[in-house]
């Protein structure tokens, strides 16, 4: 499967991203680098939300920000629940969860492990 390049580089996306999740308030923001570890994406940052609607909020608001600066979303996941939602921006993948679904699946000790 190809992916679609992201048009934006990948320090000015993971930027765009983080500061999108700031602005709504996101918790515990999180950016590991997969770039050793997977060739369908070069970072994965994780966010915790207090609620469904927070976190289709920062999912919304990824999407404009990145779309904004010139930036492609190839899909959104999730968003029905809004306890887990899942923004691909191409080089970065964004996981949006609320604090007890965080702590159950540990994306960080899922992604950051395999890159030692």
């Amino acid at each position: 499967m190809s992916r679609k390049p992201n048009t934006l580089e990948l320090e000015k996306l993971q930027a765009i991203i983080v500061d999108a999740l700031e602005d709504v308030k996101a918790q515990a923001i999180t950016v590991i680098d997969t770039s050793k570890i997977s060739d369908e994406f070069d970072r994965v940052v994780i966010a915790t939300a207090t609620s469904n609607r927070q976190t289709r909020a920062l999912a919304s608001n990824v999407q404009i920000k990145v779309k904004e600066n010139g930036g492609d979303i190839l899909s959104t996941e999730g968003e029905e629940t809004g306890e887990w939602v899942l923004v691909d921006c191409g080089d970065i993948v964004v996981h949006l969860m609320q604090a007890p679904i965080r702590a159950y699946y540990n994306l960080e000790e899922l992604w950051s492990p395999a890159a030692e």
